[in-house]
């Protein structure tokens, strides 16, 4: 786990407290020395359920990098005194990494979704970055990898040179894949989530300003409400309940005290 971060704490879980620049610049530089980390991307779905599983909330905490992938984990950490912290989200953070790796030569591979939706994610990929090195894909079957399984993909993805594995298997399974593999997998883990099924056109994402305002998962739950209604019924529930407990700790401890901790102001937006 990576120290001297600045984090604040949502629901009991190690959020940071970082820009757009100093995430990208802390990933690029851990891909390019071929360091083994991993990221995670912690909305309010990973928060709430990291409160009831165990081995979400320690993979989270032990990540070396968390960001807040969802408006209202960004806006609990700036009523803790972040000011101006905006969400880092797996669908933008992919899409950034995916631009800045076609400019710095590092390569990635893609862990997760289907062989065809690979296919076209692929495909999208190099017609909007022509550099971008894909080292390679895989689509893994839709049940736990034996031990020689498992290190048959370990070796697949250090053979490829990839400085960058992004992930896309679903909280909780990717962040556990992740955890599980920090010191194997010689390269940068980052757990995006659905960005694979937006960025392929598989699923349609939110309207920009659905996304701005934390409505997005109101435009999922609208589009899905069969698979999604008791996922966001129950955990957005459960974290509004815990917003209005605990904002007004939050703003009563701001009180009188120095704003140094809070992130450098004009930081850029990439959502």
């Amino acid at each position: 786990m990576t120290e001297n971060r600045t984090t604040g704490d949502v629901l009991g879980s190690r959020i940071d407290a970082l820009t757009w620049d100093g995430a990208l610049s802390s990933i690029f530089h851990w891909a390019k020395a071929g360091h083994s980390r991993y990221v995670c991307l912690c909305n309010v779905h990973a928060v709430v359920t990291a409160t009831a599983e165990a081995g979400l909330r320690k993979a989270i905490d032990g990540a070396d990098m968390a960001t807040p992938d969802g408006k209202p984990v960004a806006v609990a950490l700036a009523l803790q005194g972040f000011r101006g912290q905006q969400r880092i989200s797996g669908p933008d953070l992919m899409w950034t990494c995916c631009e800045r790796a076609a400019e710095s030569g590092v390569s990635i591979f893609l862990y997760g979704s289907t062989v065809e939706n690979l296919s076209v994610l692929v495909e999208t990929l190099l017609a909007a970055f022509p550099k971008l090195k894909i080292a390679d894909a895989y689509a893994p079957p839709f049940r736990q990898l034996g031990d020689e399984e498992d290190a048959d993909v370990v070796r697949t993805i250090n053979d490829s040179g990839a400085g960058l594995v992004l992930v896309g298997l679903g909280c909780p399974k990717q962040e556990l894949w992740m955890a599980n593999h920090r010191g194997r997998v010689h390269a940068v883990m980052l757990g995006v989530g659905a960005a694979f099924d937006f960025h392929s056109g598989r699923v349609r994402r939110a309207p920009r300003w659905m996304q701005h305002v934390g409505l997005e998962w109101l435009f999922r739950l609208l589009r899905e409400p069969r698979r999604l209604w008791r996922r966001y019924l129950v955990t957005n529930s459960i974290f509004l309940i815990y917003m209005l407990w605990r904002t007004p700790a939050w703003i009563w401890s701001r009180r009188g005290r120095s704003m140094t901790d809070a992130l450098p102001a004009g930081q850029e937006s990439r959502t």
